[in-house]
């Protein structure tokens, strides 16, 4: 033992090995592989998070399918709902059509055959009675 090595086989000075540690070269390469693959993942966990422009790109991107798709459920509710009131007032202008007199019934006919135009013609109609009942109450008070 003159080449400074204790009993136990370990060089004099040198650091202890721990508890677990390797028992030969082969072992001591494969710690170092694990370690160095462990490493790794840990960096790219890392770097992904680090990463906000691409963390805020996927984001954008997770929201914008998002959008799309209510988008697509919105429109879709938006038809159903047309197409249902347009069939209710098919209905109540059918009827209104059996029920009105003589004259009228052409009347309605145009109501019906242009709903835009009755439409604006109702809403001068409604304006032109609330404006006459605003100026009686104005009037009244004076």
């Amino acid at each position: 033992m003159t080449d400074a090595t204790s009993g136990d086989g370990t060089r004099a000075g040198s650091t202890a090995q721990p508890a677990g540690g390797a028992k030969g070269p082969d072992e001591l390469r494969q710690q170092i592989e694990q370690t160095r693959s462990q490493l790794g993942d840990t960096v790219e966990e890392l770097a992904g998070k680090a990463d906000v422009k691409g963390r805020a790109k996927a984001r954008a991107a997770d929201l914008r399918d998002k959008a799309g798709a209510m988008t697509v459920q919105l429109r879709s509710s938006a038809a159903h709902a047309g197409h249902a009131v347009q069939g209710k007032a098919g209905r109540a202008g059918h009827t209104v059509e059996r029920r009105v007199p003589g004259r009228a019934r052409g009347v309605v006919r145009v109501g019906l055959d242009h709903p835009r135009a009755a439409l604006v013609a109702g809403a001068a109609a409604g304006a032109l009675v609330a404006a006459g009942v605003l100026r009686r109450r104005h009037h009244g008070r004076c």
